[in-house]
């Protein structure tokens, strides 16, 4: 059963104290097909308050796809490197709209630019970023990591690991890992937990081989849940939902 955010007074307690959630462009633009959905960002604006307020320390990474795609500009004959850095740009749109959905809840919050732009937001320093977690701000990590060919997958695991995140939560359309396209065939089955190889020898999607091997290295474990599913981002932490766990 899915949590009500609207009627829970107390917080249960986390499984984890420093979480990294990373979600793509897309999941922004609701039914619409592009762009940003202004009562999409506040819902998962709410799901993350829900978190904050088991006071748990959240980074956050958002593609920037609902807006543009660099791989996509590539293929369509535009340079790869000015195509991933227009990329970056459309991350840093979809972080400034989900500071101010998280800042209309109330809760403070922080976006964070791997390319300097000290009008908009803040540049990254590592130190910086552990101070705001501390006092319990959202940190949104925005531009991927800052250089072309990179994707937002790698940035948000490359964060985690600077942050020092237990986890990194990866908020998709479906409740997990699933052998094969749920969306397309009625008989997928789901993973409860899948091992980093098994993903990257089995190609099961989860997040870009780069991702998968970074987090494998490092001992970083990712679990994939469903951001349409009302109250998941914060039952997986009071040790309920449906969920795929990945780790070694």
């Amino acid at each position: 059963m899915p949590l009500d955010l609207e009627t829970l007074d107390t917080a249960p307690d986390a499984t984890y104290n420093r979480v990294m959630l990373k979600i793509s462009g897309e999941a922004l633009m609701g039914d619409q097909g592009f762009g940003l959905h202004p009562p999409t960002v506040q819902r998962i604006a709410r799901e993350v308050k829900s978190v904050h307020d088991m006071g748990v320390e959240i980074c956050m990474v958002i593609g920037g796809g609902n807006i543009f795609r660099g791989l996509s500009g590539a293929a369509q004959g535009m340079e790869r490197t000015t195509a991933d850095y227009m990329g970056m740009l459309a991350t840093v749109m979809n972080a400034l709209a989900m500071q101010s959905a998280l800042e209309d809840l109330g809760v403070f919050c922080r976006v964070i630019s791997a390319i300097p732009m000290d009008q908009v937001c803040e540049p990254y320093i590592r130190r910086r970023a552990v101070r705001h977690l501390e006092k319990k701000r959202v940190c949104i990590f925005a531009a991927g990591t800052g250089n072309p060919y990179f994707t937002t997958d790698t940035a948000a695991t490359l964060r985690a690991n600077e942050m020092g995140c237990e986890v990194i939560f990866k908020g998709t359309k479906v409740d997990g890992v699933y052998d094969k396209d749920p969306e397309k065939h009625a008989d997928a089955q789901r993973y409860d937990a899948v091992s980093f190889d098994d993903v990257l020898a089995k190609r099961l999607g989860v997040m870009d081989a780069s991702a998968i091997a970074l987090a494998r290295d490092n001992n970083l474990p990712i679990i994939v849940f469903s951001l349409d599913e009302p109250g998941g981002f914060r039952g997986i932490l009071a040790g309920e939902g449906t969920y795929t766990k990945v780790q070694d």
